[in-house]
């Protein structure tokens, strides 16, 4: 499995368990989704997130890969909910069909914090743990090793399919495939996006394979050859961490703050 976001490094962040992260990137999501309070999101990013990132060292990919993947994102929501927002009321300027309307830029605002958050935390566990590492945490948690396979693949799915992307390009303008330039590029889009899905089909079947051949299904108690450091300090932080999204989930239901 491709390792391509993984930052190795000897921060404390890097020594701390893989669970002990994840739970952190689920709690920060779940609590910047379930409180209704625009800010909410950008106080998590930079009281938890960026504070993390910078421990751990990373901060240059951290910030360079989040702002690729949350600036289409971000100006599609804006460019969307701002101008078509259909509750919005209150106008502030129009273009033809197109309204802008202070109660749909405060939607694309709120909505585009909670992606970038939501993007930010799991960047942050990809950044810092080791996708097998991150395995045989959750399987010594308990979780069913097939359970723990397909989190750990879903964390890697972009960028698996960037690097074999990369080497499909590679491997195309080796043969003469011109990508100078706008047009170019987009030409090259359709010879890229058949080898891309054909090597990705060809590569599951290769790794079911050799799942079955490892009897990865067997539901027989594994015996880990690495032990994956943990402590009761991080028990009680995943706890606590649980504790605070449920917590958010709770208040956001009763109406409690709005």
């Amino acid at each position: 499995m491709t390792t391509m976001f993984f930052q190795s490094g000897a921060s404390p962040v890097h020594r701390l368990n893989p669970t002990t992260k994840l739970v952190m990137a689920l709690a920060v999501t779940t609590t910047a989704f379930a409180i209704p309070v625009v800010w909410a999101p950008l106080v998590l990013l930079l009281v938890v997130l960026v504070p993390a990132v910078l421990v751990a060292g990373v901060q240059r990919p951290y910030a360079r890969l989040l702002l690729l993947f949350s600036a289409p994102v971000v100006l599609v929501i804006f460019l969307l909910q701002g101008l078509f927002f259909p509750e919005g009321t209150t106008v502030l300027a129009e273009f033809g069909p197109a309204t802008v309307t202070s109660e749909g830029l405060l939607f694309a605002a709120q909505t585009s914090l909670r992606l970038v958050v939501m993007l930010g935390s799991f960047l942050f566990l990809l950044l810092t743990t080791h996708p097998g590492v991150l395995m045989s945490a959750m399987v010594e948690r308990g979780m069913s090793p097939n359970t723990s396979y397909v989190i750990s693949a879903t964390l890697q799915i972009v960028p698996a399919f960037r690097a074999r992307a990369q080497n499909v390009l590679r491997a195309q303008q080796a043969r003469g495939l011109d990508t100078t330039g706008l047009r170019r590029r987009v030409r090259a889009l359709l010879p890229l996006v058949g080898p891309l899905l054909l090597g990705s089909l060809a590569d599951l079947e290769e790794r079911a394979v050799a799942m079955e051949a490892r009897a990865f299904g067997s539901t027989t108690r594994r015996t880990s050859l690495v032990a994956v450091a943990d402590s009761s300090a991080q028990r009680w932080a995943r706890l606590l961490m649980g504790a605070a999204a449920v917590t958010a989930i709770v208040v956001n239901v009763l109406g409690v703050v709005r």
